[in-house]
């Protein structure tokens, strides 16, 4: 878990200028809308939408935003994101899975493909990288959040497994089938996430010297600048040292 928890805390280091901001803002958008098509414009009875919501604030989006893009959700000129992912191996062998939302199929797939050529890497087929990732309910809470002396109890109960703190960051995580109980332990302590979800989380990772991680994650970097893109996970454990380096 520490090397994904490093990683996210590099990103979002790197998230604070406003480029990388309005990227952010972009696949925020992209899941709100594709949730409210899904299930309606009412996040009282739209868990996935409820979410999203969630998450635009815990990234400071402005409420306008939010209210437009769910009015865009259920008009009638609404674009149609379909779901899909990529797996495969990057530079150094690494495993790479890619969740995307799209309108263009021949798009994303173009263009993710162009990726993994140039920087060294191999798409595999779907399915190929089931056995080296599980699924884990994942909540990230900023320490400036004043929390009650029995926190970790409470969440403990309903379902919490572990609490890392990395920088000014507290991530913890749960079974996927607790994701729902520890989020609504959170709602019930007046905590508010800065970002939580369901996460692909290796259960095996690996290393690699400094300069084979740094094309790695040129790779990574790429496929994250993708607005198709939302979510790249892999399986680099990320050291100390190489969050130094990657830092710079």
């Amino acid at each position: 878990m520490s090397g994904h928890n490093k990683w996210s805390t590099i990103k979002r280091k790197k998230g604070a200028n406003d480029a990388k901001r309005g990227k952010i803002f972009t696949k925020i958008i992209k899941e709100i809308i594709i949730s409210a098509k899904e299930g309606g414009g009412d996040p009282e009875t739209n868990a996935r939408l409820r979410l999203a919501i969630q998450n635009a604030k815990g990234a400071n989006m402005p409420k306008d935003n939010i209210e437009r893009a769910i009015k865009k959700a259920v008009g009638s000129d609404s674009d149609n994101y379909v779901e899909t992912s990529f797996e495969g191996y990057g530079p150094g062998g690494i495993a790479v899975f890619t969740e995307c939302l799209t309108d263009n199929n021949n798009r994303t797939v173009a263009s993710v493909r162009a990726a993994y050529n140039k920087h060294g890497g191999k798409l595999g087929t779907n399915g190929s990288l089931s056995s080296l990732f599980d699924r884990k309910g994942v909540f990230t809470i900023s320490k400036e959040v004043t929390l009650p002396d029995d926190f970790e109890l409470e969440l403990i109960d309903a379902g919490a497994q572990e609490f890392e703190e990395d920088d000014d960051i507290l991530t913890i995580t749960c079974d996927i089938v607790d994701f729902g109980n520890v989020n609504k332990k959170l709602n019930e302590l007046g905590i508010e996430p800065e970002d939580a979800g369901l996460k692909r989380i290796p259960n095996m990772t690996r290393t690699l010297d400094i300069e084979s991680a740094r094309k790695l994650m040129k790779f990574i970097e790429v496929l994250e600048d993708d607005d198709d893109v939302q979510n790249v996970y892999h399986n680099l454990e990320i050291t100390d040292e190489l969050a130094d380096e990657l830092e710079k």
